[in-house]
């Protein structure tokens, strides 16, 4: 399970999937049945968008299969 804070500090997000798009970093969510996408950060480049993108990797594989939680950065 992955709960990210998004970088504005007003949604908590139970999230399926995390994509980058361009400076943007998305999150899938919602059931098995209903999918869509929410928008968790928007950053100064898209190198710092696959930065975190990785950092939300390394998170998750410490993490040893349990509860993940992770802030999006401000910047």
């Amino acid at each position: 399970m992955l709960w990210i804070a998004t970088q504005d500090d007003k949604s908590l997000i139970n999230a399926k999937e995390i994509t980058v798009n361009g400076k943007k970093i998305e999150g899938v969510i919602g059931s098995a049945a209903i999918h869509w996408s929410k928008i968790l950060g928007k950053y100064e480049s898209n190198e710092r968008a696959l930065e975190i993108l990785r950092e939300i990797f390394t998170k998750i594989e410490e993490s040893n299969g349990f509860s993940v939680t992770y802030t999006m950065p401000k910047k």
